[in-house]
């Protein structure tokens, strides 16, 4: 008898599934090895972006832009917080840590989470104070091209960082894109603002947009951080993946059931233990073959697993775990 919900298998990828992507190989796997110059590549965009955009602004003295420089000094923090960590999750389990160090990645997510509410509400007193005194913007061909030449740069990135999180499943990663895709529309509003503000002279436009940008990295970063709250705190795989270990499993002609499926994530590693049913009367050897069967089944799935099986009678009445 099972106690868990059976849920169709989804078609679509989830946060979950991205993770099983396994870094197999250690740290000279070609997956270890683009994690390592992702966080390069994109300390590296941020380094120039910084410089480009704190030129503009010393120029249009635009607030919007100004926005967007405080943003990429942050996306340059935060990359490298990232280096840092990916560095720590990528090391193979030692004895002090024999688990791993995967849970590296999500407390850089919380790090950059809080770094960027911490932006957001320096931006929000810029902008308000700039919404009380209007200021015109001057130089506002050196803002566009810019904004165009910043867009330019964060799509290559976050097209890498996309191939990159669909190969190793990095959380670290996945938020680190999520911060230059925000980019992506951020500086294109400011394009507009700088437009709005100098074409029909309404000087308030860069302030309001500076709020609705304040506003977007602030949602940004809740999501961030509630992603690396979840993993933290072992929060399970989503329920279309527990559905697909319970098919994996129960397909097996020798098992009858199972039962106190648990799973969690830790940086690119899944960790799945479970009870399974199985006829009494059989052997402790056959009930052994039975369960390495199961695993191997699983690791061709989740490469990356450590899977813990106990084995458990059919029909034993037994003190079970009900989650609701």
């Amino acid at each position: 008898m099972n106690d868990e919900t059976e849920n169709p298998i989804s078609d679509q990828a989830t946060a979950s599934q991205a993770a099983t992507v396994a870094v197999s190989g250690g740290l000279d796997s070609p997956e270890a090895r683009l994690m390592r110059f992702a966080t390069y590549a994109s300390v590296g965009v941020a380094l120039v972006l910084i410089g480009t955009k704190f030129a503009a602004w010393t120029l249009t003295e635009s607030v919007s832009l100004l926005s967007t420089l405080i943003d990429s000094m942050l996306d340059a923090l935060a990359s490298i917080i990232n280096l840092i960590a990916i560095h720590h999750a990528l090391q193979p389990a030692d004895r002090e840590h024999r688990f791993g160090h995967g849970k590296a990645e999500p407390l850089a997510g919380l790090a950059q989470a809080a770094f960027i509410c911490g932006s957001a509400a320096f931006l929000l007193l810029q902008a308000g104070e700039r919404l009380i005194h209007p200021k015109s913007i001057s130089h506002t061909e050196i803002g566009y091209a810019v904004m165009v030449f910043s867009i330019v740069v964060t799509i290559a990135l976050v097209l890498f960082q996309r191939y990159v999180v669909r190969r190793s499943g990095s959380v670290a990663i996945s938020a680190d894109s999520l911060h230059y895709q925000t980019d992506v529309l951020i500086n294109g509003s400011v394009i507009a603002s700088l437009y709005i503000a100098t074409e029909f002279g309404i000087r308030v436009a860069d302030p309001l947009f500076a709020v609705a940008i304040a506003t977007y990295i602030v949602i940004g970063a809740l999501k961030i951080g509630k992603q690396s709250l979840d993993i933290l705190m072992d929060k399970e795989l989503a329920d279309e993946e527990r559905a697909r270990i319970r098919e994996i499993v129960t397909r097996h002609r020798e098992v009858r059931g199972m039962h106190d499926l648990r799973t969690r994530t830790s940086g690119a590693h899944v960790f799945i233990q479970m009870h399974l049913e199985m006829d009494p009367d059989m052997t402790l050897l056959q009930a052994h073959d039975v369960t390495d069967a199961v695993t191997e089944e699983l690791l061709a799935v989740y490469p990356n697993a450590e899977v813990i099986i106990h084995e458990d009678p059919d029909g034993l009445e037994e003190e079970r775990a009900v989650f609701r």
